[in-house]
């Protein structure tokens, strides 16, 4: 039995040749000028090298015939062959630079983890029968299997891709989190070291606003700046403004010349509960009223990062020095304060009355 189907293999493997030969005619290997051509050149290379596997796109099935005849008539072992769907566009076309596909190098250079490009590039096309989508490398390796990828092409979702990097960047030790963000700061120029206490407490506050390491650039340049001027005269801010707020700035005002906010800063996060409790008590708010015109007044923005970490970083800043580049628009909060002392409330008040209500619109 074993002749037999030895036999058979080998009547099979003399027909597979002929069929090849038929359809692919004598073939270029070398060129005239002696340069050998790519499919003599993956051949020899991938047998040098041992390659046991080879997975590639359905694109390349032609190529695969012309291989396995040069790998037979070099007398190398056959890899085993798999061709895979391509990875297509969103609008299912094949994926090319018109659809933004770039290099790996540029996929780093734009703020992209190599794991977290692995993790994706598995997915597309392949899982492991749960719902999990994050996977570590080593995890990857335990689980592939290439009976469980799909035979249909797979969309590239560069959304998708953005969103698993961040996972992967907050997943990583704190140590490494806080090397990278901290280097990254320091090349772009928005601070003088890229190690720190400064650093460590950055890297905590901000993360979560973090899925590219790129981004750590705008979400720095975001917590430093203070656009207090363009919030108060937004539609989104006037409700904020019409909320007493002169009131609350003459207090937080007077809480600063004081000291007395200052001290507070200066016992860090205990300091700072203690004394927005105190704060809120002295004008009768809590919850909200009391929060929503301390963040605008504070940090000059309606959204952000937690408030407390935020003004602590930004009190350090300004007295430790460890901004680098002054055109980033860092504003300290000695300067904070003297612009919401120069503010003319009865001028802001005068814009948003001059302003036209927005008109409501029938859905349909």
């Amino acid at each position: 039995m074993d002749l037999f189907n030895q036999g058979v293999l080998a009547h099979n493997d003399i027909v597979m040749r002929l069929i090849c030969l038929d359809t692919l005619g004598d073939f270029v290997i070398l060129r005239s000028n002696g340069q050998p051509v790519y499919n003599f050149c993956v051949t020899v290379d991938d047998a040098t090298m041992h390659i046991s596997h080879v997975i590639r796109a359905e694109e390349h099935l032609p190529n695969t015939f012309r291989q396995t005849l040069i790998y037979n008539a070099l007398g190398f072992p056959m890899p085993s062959f798999a061709h895979v769907s391509l990875i297509l566009a969103p609008d299912r076309s094949k994926l090319s630079k018109r659809h933004g596909a770039t290099s790996v190098g540029q996929f780093r250079e734009m703020g992209y983890l190599p794991q977290a490009m692995v993790n994706y590039l598995a997915l597309l096309g392949w899982g492991d029968g749960t719902e999990n989508e994050f996977f570590t490398i080593d995890q990857l390796v335990e689980k592939f299997s290439i009976d469980r990828v799909n035979k249909s092409g797979a969309v590239f979702d560069s959304a998708k891709l953005r969103w698993m990097n961040g996972q992967h960047l907050r997943a990583l030790p704190s140590e490494e989190l806080v090397k990278i963000l901290g280097e990254r700061w320091k090349t772009a120029g928005i601070l003088l070291e890229s190690e720190g206490m400064f650093v460590k407490e950055a890297t905590e506050l901000l993360k979560d606003g973090i899925d590219l390491v790129t981004d750590a650039d705008k979400v720095m340049s975001n917590l430093l700046s203070y656009p207090l001027n363009s919030t108060l005269t937004s539609a989104e801010g006037k409700p904020v403004l019409e909320d007493k707020l002169p009131e609350v700035a003459s207090s937080l005002i007077a809480a600063y010349d004081s000291g007395e906010l200052r001290k507070a800063l200066e016992e860090g996060h205990a300091g700072w509960q203690k004394w927005v409790k105190s704060f809120g008590k002295l004008l009768k708010r809590k919850g909200k009223s009391l929060f929503m015109p301390l963040r605008v007044l504070l940090t000059g923005k309606l959204h952000g990062p937690d408030m407390g970490g935020s003004i602590l970083l930004i009190y350090k800043a300004g007295i430790n020095g460890d901004i680098g580049n002054p055109q980033i628009g860092f504003v300290t909060l000695d300067e904070r304060f003297r612009m919401l002392k120069e503010l003319d409330w009865e001028a802001l008040k005068a814009l948003h009355e001059a302003q036209p209500e927005p008109v409501a619109t029938a859905s349909h």
